[in-house]
Order: structure tokens, then C-alpha cells, then sequence
């Protein structure tokens, strides 16, 4: 069973300059379940500016502002500021655990943005409860 997220949870993106894990999701205590003192998560913390800030800089190539940096270096691929797009929830969550009314989000769930980055977690927050 992999570990539940919780607030400060360390993520990253597949995309992101550099990629390695650059970013710590925001949980707010609207979800009303705590772990480890922490606010837990479910797949619905998904939104960007609320859950997610904006990784440093991006260069998925499907990106507008990877696409403008480009064209402006004359066709030299160039990363740009990172604006995320998700237009799903976290993917696949907690078949068992449910967060509420939406499953429970874990260290095994993935992230994808609309222009080919996949954002992973790095570190849950905590590693004392396990979801199913």
C-alpha cells in the first residue's frame, strides 16, 4: 500500500527545468481529514495557483509559452514560465480510501498537464499511513 499525500508533499514534472522534484503541493484544510497533523489530499487537489504552483520553467514543446520562446531564438528550442493545464484529476487514487467523497490521493498517483508533462510525487508528506 503506497503512502497518502498530505499538505507539502513533494512533486515534480516530467517537463519542468530542471526536473527534478521543484515543487510541494498545496492541501487546504477544506478536505476536513488529517494525517499526520497534516491536511490529507484526494485526486481532486488538482488545481493549478490553489494545489500547484507553477513549476520554475517548462519545455514540452506543446507549450504556448515554450512555442513563443522558441519562434523568438529563430527555432533554437527554448524552455519558458511554466503555465500548467490539467484537465483531469490525479490519476488512479485510492480504490479503498475515500477523501471527501473523492478517493484518496497516494504517492503511486500521477498528474498530467495538457501539453505532455507528467507531474509525479516525489515524497507524500509523511510515510506512517498507507491507503488502499
Amino acid at each position: 500500500m503506497p503512502p497518502l499525500v498530505v499538505m507539502g508533499a513533494k512533486i515534480g514534472c516530467s517537463m519542468a527545468v530542471p526536473p527534478a522534484p521543484s515543487g510541494s503541493l498545496i492541501v487546504p484544510p477544506m478536505n476536513k481529514v488529517m494525517g499526520c497533523n497534516q491536511p490529507a489530499a484526494n485526486i481532486m487537489d488538482n488545481v493549478v495557483g490553489k494545489n500547484i504552483a507553477p513549476f520554475p520553467l517548462c519545455q514540452a514543446k506543446a507549450n504556448p509559452t515554450v512555442i513563443a520562446a522558441t519562434a523568438a531564438a529563430l527555432g533554437t528550442p527554448t524552455p519558458a514560465a511554466c503555465v500548467p493545464l490539467f484537465p483531469a484529476p490525479w490519476s488512479p487514487g485510492a480504490s479503498q480510501t475515500m477523501i471527501a467523497n473523492q478517493p484518496a490521493l497516494h504517492a503511486g498517483c500521477t498528474l498530467n498537464c495538457a501539453y505532455g508533462g507528467t507531474v509525479t510525487i516525489a515524497y507524500a508528506g509523511q510515510a506512517t499511513i498507507q491507503v488502499s
